[in-house]
């Protein structure tokens, strides 16, 4: 019987190295409500549409959807809320120089639960790919298909 809540969470942005040049990674801490970190035990979390800001000299992620948790009650928490992120001061200057680049965004790529038990979630320093970019990895893709095909046979 496979348990209701695991510890082995590793949800993945599959979208994100499609839509972006991934530069850099960087592993934040995210503050969370109680019944937040259940829903991600369960699994329940949307990375599709979600980015990062600043305000204030803090980071904030912005579109990640953590589904309500069916057993809470009235102290559930907000599905679609904007969550801090937790890092180092230094880390925060250098990516906020970063991301005042032109054409530079912060985007989450996974969200996992470390070996302590924590949730964290894993940015990138992100450049947008143009239409033609898109196509070479299309094109990529198609021939590292190939290959694996043909090695099988």
């Amino acid at each position: 019987m496979k348990a209701r809540f695991s510890n082995d969470i590793n949800i993945r942005n599959k979208q994100v190295g499609f839509q972006y040049e991934l530069l850099e990674k960087f592993t934040a801490g995210i503050m969370l409500m109680g019944t937040e970190i259940k829903s991600i035990r369960e699994g329940k979390v949307n990375l599709q549409d979600g980015y990062c800001y600043f305000n204030n000299g803090e980071i904030f992620v912005k579109g990640v959807n953590i589904t309500a948790y069916a057993q809470g009650t009235h102290y559930n928490h907000e599905a679609a809320r904007d969550r801090k992120l937790l890092l180092k001061k230094s880390e925060l200057k250098r990516l906020e120089g970063k991301v005042e680049e032109k054409g530079l965004t912060l985007v989450p790529t996974r969200l996992f639960i470390n070996d302590r038990g924590l949730a964290k979630l894993e940015i990138a320093i992100g450049r947008g790919k143009k239409l033609h970019d898109k196509r070479e990895s299309i094109k990529e893709k198609d021939i590292k298909r190939e290959l694996s095909r043909i090695k099988l046979h």
